[in-house]
């Protein structure tokens, strides 16, 4: 596996690529055109420049986190074909830049979902949580008016104002979308951009939804190893893989998150590896890495990660805000650069305990 960090882009992102190179064991980044709205192409000038800034720092990189899919595709309505022909060239212009990975979702209008930015914890910093009563009890179209003032100033991905301002006309859009039309309608868009992912060996990896089960009434489904399966039977192609996300995986307790990670021997493209502390199945907030602070076993599914042969990109996921540090939520350096260490540590030694069998 290659150990990597998740930035926005100069002027968005808090954090630095100089900052980023001095994480130890850290050799890539997951990065992305963060002023690109879905649907819109990429030029392959657009993203030499970005490729050109990443390489300066003495990183490079190791796959892109989002090229966003319009809604129209996974409605399957207006301009689709359009926006698909669009996402097949920008996949076109990153093959020529020798990038080969693209992680992306098919959330219907919100890409996650959190009730809180920055909930207190024991030790004084702050975390993203998650409680359904809260859900249950507010206005989906109030729901970034609930959350927008934790942001600390940043766009968060998925949550851009523009799109916000336009959620009652989003949730009408997907009003007749059920999870079957949205398995259809992702089965649709996979098969118009393999030709081109086989071309340039692009490595589609799917996140999770997150949570994984329906919020405000809306479909999902890549929640569970069921559902995961059978996306990838339906277009059934090496190019067509999964991100394993722990922290999305991980909101329902029923996920046996190891045994996903070993079902998806040469499917896994990409992995977040993160953690959750549950106070109850529906009530749960994000945690440090470290085992012991949250409910999953991160040697196990580091472990399971190794059992397959994982060689592909892997990054620590959302952080706690620690040490008086003002960034974007789950997105600061100093609890992630921990997270690094702690992961690459695990799997130091599981290859050394393997080694010595």
């Amino acid at each position: 596996m290659e150990m990597t960090f998740r930035w926005f882009g100069s002027g968005y992102d808090t954090v630095t690529l100089k900052q980023i190179r001095q994480i130890p064991g850290v050799t890539g980044v997951i990065t992305t055109l963060y002023n690109k709205m879905p649907g819109e192409l990429w030029t392959q000038e657009e993203i030499r420049a970005l490729k050109e800034e990443v390489e300066a720092s003495g990183l490079h990189i190791s796959g892109i986190e989002s090229v966003n899919i319009h809604d129209d595709i996974k409605t399957g309505s207006g301009d689709r074909d359009l926006y698909i022909e669009n996402y097949i060239k920008t996949l076109e212009n990153l093959g020529k830049e020798d990038i080969h990975m693209v992680c992306y979702n098919f959330m219907p209008v919100f890409d996650w979902t959190r009730t809180e930015l920055a909930r207190v914890r024991k030790d004084g910093s702050t975390v993203m949580a998650y409680t359904q009563a809260k859900v249950d009890s507010i206005d989906p179209e109030k729901m970034f008016e609930s959350i927008k003032d934790s942001m600390n100033g940043t766009v968060m991905p998925g949550w851009e104002p523009e799109r916000m301002a336009k959620v009652k006309e989003l949730f009408e859009a997907y009003k007749d979308i059920d999870d079957e039309k949205l398995f259809d309608n992702l089965k649709y868009f996979l098969e118009k951009i393999m030709p081109v992912c086989n071309q340039y060996d692009i490595k589609m990896a799917i996140h999770p939804d997150d949570p994984a089960w329906s919020v405000f009434g809306l479909p999902r489904i890549i929640i569970n190893k069921e559902n995961i399966l059978r996306m990838m039977k339906m277009v059934d192609d090496p190019h067509n893989g999964v991100t394993f996300c722990a922290g999305s995986y991980g909101t329902n307790l029923a996920n046996d998150l190891p045994d996903i990670i070993r079902s998806l021997k040469g499917r896994l493209h990409f992995a977040h590896v993160r953690n959750l502390k549950f106070n109850s199945p529906d009530d749960f907030e994000e945690s440090a890495h470290l085992s012991s602070d949250g409910s999953f076993d991160m040697y196990e599914i580091m472990k399971a990660l190794y059992d397959i042969d994982f060689d592909g990109p892997i990054r620590p996921d959302h952080g706690r805000m620690i040490w008086d540090e003002v960034a974007m939520p789950g997105y600061g350096l100093y609890d992630r650069a921990l997270g690094a260490t702690y992961l690459n540590g695990l799997w130091e030694a599981i290859v050394k305990g393997e080694m010595k069998k």
